[in-house]
C-alpha cells in the first residue's frame, strides 16, 4: 500500500488529501472513496473519522482519500464545498494513476463532515463552485454519498447550532444563511443516492436531521437507504475497538455493521 499527501490549494497548506492506495491486483479495478471527517467545522477529526475509516474501506475494494478542509472560521461556506469538489475532481482526473474506476467515486462523511458530504451530493452544481475552480461540470458529483450521523439542517428544532456558526463564520447567522446551508432545501432530481446512518440517542446531532433528509429524498423519489439504531452516543465512527478509545458506548457490534452494509449498498449502485 502507498500513502501520500495531495495538496489541493496553492495558498492554504491545511487543505489537502491523505491518499491510501492499495497495491494493484491483476484484472481488478478499485472504487474510490472520499472520506470527510467531522469536527463541527471547528477541527478535522481525522484520528477517528479519517485514517481508520480509510483503512476499513480498503478490504471492500476501495482506494481511499481523507479530506482535510478549511475549519476554524477561516473561510465561510461554500469554501469547504469548493475544496471537496476539488478533491473529487482530482480523484477522477487521476483515476488511471490511482487504479480506480472514475464512475465509481463515493464519499462518506461524519457529523459536520456528513454535512459537507451531503452538500456534495445535493449542491454539486452550484455556480460558485465552477466559477472558483474551472473544473468540468459534474465531475464533483459523488456516485453515492454515505452520511454517518450527519448534520443536515440549520433550521430544524434541536439543530447543531455550533456547526453552522463555524461554517458561516458568525455567532449570529441569519435565517437566510441557515436556510442556504440546510441540505433538505437542496434535494432534487439531480442529487446523488444516499446511505444514511444515525442513532436515536445521539446527544450532539439530533436524529431528526437524518429523518428530515430521508423525507426529502423520499419526496423527490430518490434512491436512499437508512439505518437508525436505538442507543449509541454521537461519534461512534467504526463502532468497534479501533475507534472506541475504551469507551464502551462507542463500541457496538450491531452498529459496526454499517460499513459492510454501506459497501454492499454502493455495490448495488455499480451493477
Amino acid at each position: 500500500m502507498k500513502f501520500f499527501q495531495i495538496p489541493l490549494s496553492d495558498t492554504d497548506k491545511d487543505v489537502y488529501l491523505d491518499a491510501y492506495i492499495a497495491d494493484p491486483t491483476n484484472a481488478f479495478t478499485r472504487k474510490a472513496i472520499l472520506v470527510i471527517p467531522g469536527g463541527g467545522y471547528g477541527c478535522v477529526c481525522a484520528d477517528r473519522e479519517g485514517e481508520p475509516i480509510a483503512m476499513a474501506f480498503l478490504p471492500y475494494g476501495y482506494n481511499a482519500f481523507v479530506l482535510h478542509y478549511t475549519v476554524g472560521r477561516k473561510k465561510k461556506f461554500p469554501a469547504q464545498l469548493i475544496e471537496a469538489s476539488l478533491a473529487m475532481a482530482h480523484i477522477r482526473d487521476h483515476a488511471e494513476e490511482y487504479g480506480i474506476n472514475p464512475q465509481q467515486v463515493f464519499a462518506v462523511g461524519f457529523s459536520a463532515g456528513g454535512h459537507l458530504t451531503a452538500s456534495l451530493a445535493t449542491m454539486w452544481k452550484l455556480p460558485e463552485i465552477y466559477e472558483a475552480t474551472g473544473i468540468p461540470y459534474g465531475i464533483n458529483k459523488p456516485t453515492g454519498a454515505m452520511l454517518i450521523y450527519p448534520v443536515i439542517s440549520g433550521t430544524l428544532h434541536n439543530t447543531h447550532g455550533g456547526t453552522f456558526r463555524n461554517l458561516l463564520c458568525t455567532d449570529t447567522p441569519s435565517p437566510e444563511e441557515l436556510a442556504m446551508c440546510s441540505i433538505e432545501n437542496h434535494v432534487d432530481a439531480d442529487s446523488a443516492p444516499a446511505y444514511i446512518m444515525h442513532t436515536v440517542t445521539d446527544q450532539a446531532v439530533y436524529v431528526g436531521n437524518a429523518l428530515l433528509l430521508g423525507q426529502a429524498y423520499a419526496e423527490a423519489g430518490l434512491q436512499f437507504e437508512m439505518h437508525i439504531y436505538p442507543d449509541a452516543p454521537h461519534g461512534v465512527a467504526l463502532a468497534n475497538a479501533i475507534t472506541a478509545e475504551e469507551k464502551p458506548k462507542w463500541e457496538n457490534p450491531a452498529i459496526a455493521e454499517w460499513i459492510r452494509m454501506a459497501a454492499a449498498w454502493a455495490d448495488s449502485l455499480c451493477k
